[in-house]
């Protein structure tokens, strides 16, 4: 029996005799070692716990995501990380700016090989667009900040040649797949992940398509598991979610013209919601586009713990 292991970009082939007790390796081993593991498992198990949702395309501007910072303190940003990491000799670094000179890279993509940094991009696996349509709306500035500069995964940010990032653009795998075939079961298990562990949706094409894939071409992938993506924050659909807090007149008994303020008080605020996504902090309430309220709780409606045991937006 034949398995095909996905490990944070790596395939391995693994040869089961009948009878025999599967372990898939590392990823095995780190979700039992390591308690902010999470999800993972067979490919099409995976496929089945994400959302089929048509997108909402409507309101993207490539500048909601800042890429390409140094959020993790390191002095060096996204970017010159994922050229470091994926270099495979030692990369020539400037030690004063943290900036890649040189090194040798080979996109998974296609195969190429590369010397010279500039013939890199650094492609955001699910392009910050598809994560927008598929959920990244609803997320904080500081999710999306997040997101855009993740390199606590491997899977969501790569070192590939750049005019086939630029033909990839913002497909998803419905309308691209790697050029290189052997590449394929690896790009749709790292796509999987990503929309997993950041909670995004999938429309029916592109659910469709992999499940397709996975059947056809990628029987037996396992994906292996991952850690808590930072989704941070109350999740907002726009920037006026909130409003100002206002000072209410008191008319005096005595001077029906005279007014004293009263201390300010928060007005209500309306959160917009995104049901079933995770959310900080738990017990906070807003209301979903359809007018109903939710809460962001740990437990279904009937009282039941979430298996994750992490918040989630639920109706109550």
């Amino acid at each position: 029996m034949k398995f095909r292991i996905v490990t944070n970009g790596a395939v391995f082939a693994v040869t089961l005799s009948l009878g025999a007790t599967f372990v898939a390796g590392a990823a095995s081993r780190t979700e039992a070692s390591n308690s902010v593991k999470s999800g993972g498992g067979a490919g099409l198990s995976v496929l089945q716990t994400i959302r089929i949702e048509n997108e909402s395309p409507t309101g993207y501007v490539r500048a909601l995501f800042e890429h390409w910072r140094d959020i993790d303190g390191d002095g060096c940003d996204a970017r010159e990380q994922v050229l470091k990491r994926d270099s495979v000799t030692l990369p020539q670094v400037d030690p004063y700016k943290c900036k890649v000179i040189a090194g040798d890279w080979v996109s998974p993509y296609d195969g190429a090989r590369w010397s010279d940094p500039t013939d890199i991009d650094i492609d955001h696996v699910v392009a910050l667009k598809e994560a927008w349509d598929s959920g990244a709306w609803g997320w904080s500035a500081a999710t999306r900040n997040a997101y855009a500069n993740d390199t606590t995964d491997r899977r969501t940010l790569l070192a590939v040649t750049d005019n086939v990032n630029q033909q990839k653009s913002d497909r998803d795998p419905s309308n691209w797949v790697p050029p290189l075939k052997s590449y394929l079961c690896t790009y749709l298990g790292n796509w999987i992940s990503i929309k997993a562990r950041w909670n995004l949706s999938m429309d029916q094409s592109e659910w469709g398509r992999i499940k397709n894939l996975l059947n056809s071409s990628c029987a037996g992938l396992v994906i292996a598991p991952w850690s808590e993506a930072p989704l941070m924050g109350t999740m907002r659909t726009s920037p006026t979610a909130t409003s100002p807090t206002a000072t209410v007149p008191k008319t005096t008994a005595t001077s029906p013209t005279a007014t004293s303020p009263t201390a300010t008080a928060p007005a209500s605020v309306g959160v917009s919601v995104y049901p079933g996504a995770w959310c900080k902090p738990e017990g906070a309430t807003g209301v979903y586009t359809n007018g109903k309220s939710y809460v962001c709780a740990k437990t279904n409606a009937s009282g039941v713990a979430y298996s994750d045991g992490r918040a989630r937006w639920r109706q109550g």
